[in-house]
């Protein structure tokens, strides 16, 4: 471009100055200033309601392209170990056709029973879970301290089982042995294998504790492998409502994973629950946007 031409204007002699500024800009400096582009995928808890078919089809219409098969219903038993090698394979094809991948789904612990019976319940979910091609397992705990302890040793087999597998096992924030910072630290301790992590939840943590979920992820951010989205309105209040009318604040959450090198994925749990399956997909669309315009805005 001739800055000497007479067509040459001011404004475009800025924008030039602009680019060549930015061009010589080192690559970290160009990172950040960058919002992060962590992956929004969502999990299929607002469809149980409908089939597991019309749940697929919701996360795909939703805008999502990772889906997560954390909450089991009688007719979709997801890797759960009562499920057969017909149905997973079927599941796997249902949910290749629509785009999507599958990234985690539920461990089930029987922390009450015999130690034998438990732990081949946990070698079926696991070998079911690989070959839906998950990556990751979740559990959530118990809330019967008598069984703390039986449950940790049940989740540090698991832990070491499903590593061959190439699955990581995680916990969450959610009520008795894993409420919060503390009993997670607790859990990390006791359970004590490299191959267990933590999906952090802010909305749990207000949910069973009603403490402050900003204050309670410090203590374990170097832990925290993917954030589970969800608001809350007040302890022991609803969760399944649309982003941003809790007391969730999002931004202050999201902007200190960021610092904190948090690399994602986060996946959406919850929204408003509507009276059809297509309300609720467009519920589950309007909190991927929130979501999104809070990483724009770090």
């Amino acid at each position: 471009m001739n800055i000497d031409s007479p067509s040459f204007t001011r404004r475009q002699f800025v924008t030039s100055a602009s680019i060549g500024v930015a061009s010589m800009m080192l690559p970290d400096a160009l990172a950040a200033v960058r919002p992060p582009q962590w992956t929004i995928g969502c999990l299929n808890r607002p469809w149980t309601k409908w089939s597991e078919d019309e749940m697929i089809a919701g996360v795909h219409a939703a805008g999502y392209r990772l889906i997560g098969l954390q909450t089991p219903t009688p007719e979709a038993p997801f890797n759960g170990s009562s499920a057969s090698r017909e149905y997973l394979l079927a599941l796997k094809q249902k949910i290749a056709s629509r785009g999507l991948t599958a990234n985690e789904g539920r461990l089930r612990t029987l922390d009450a029973a015999p130690f034998a019976e438990a732990t081949a319940d946990i070698r079926k979910q696991v070998d079911n879970a690989r070959l839906l091609g998950l990556t990751v397992l979740i559990n959530t705990g118990t809330a019967r301290t008598e069984l703390f302890e039986p449950w940790y040793r049940l989740m540090n087999f698991a832990a070491g089982y499903a590593a061959d597998a190439g699955i990581q096992i995680v916990t969450k924030p959610h009520g008795g042995v894993n409420a919060a910072a503390a009993e997670l630290l607790t859990c990390l301790e006791k359970i004590n294998h490299r191959n267990l992590g933590i999906w952090y939840d802010a909305g749990n943590i207000i949910f069973y504790t009603g403490k402050d979920p900003l204050q309670e992820l410090e203590p374990i951010l170097s832990h925290v492998t993917a954030f589970t989205a969800k608001d809350c309105t007040k302890m022991r209040g609803e969760v399944m409502i649309q982003f941003g009318t809790g007391q969730v604040d999002f931004a202050a959450i999201l902007g200190r994973l960021e610092r904190a090198g948090f690399t994602g994925p986060i996946m959406v749990e919850s929204c408003a629950v509507g009276q059809t399956a297509a309300e609720t997909t467009a519920n589950a669309s309007e909190n991927r946007i929130f979501l999104e315009r809070v990483m724009a805005s770090l």
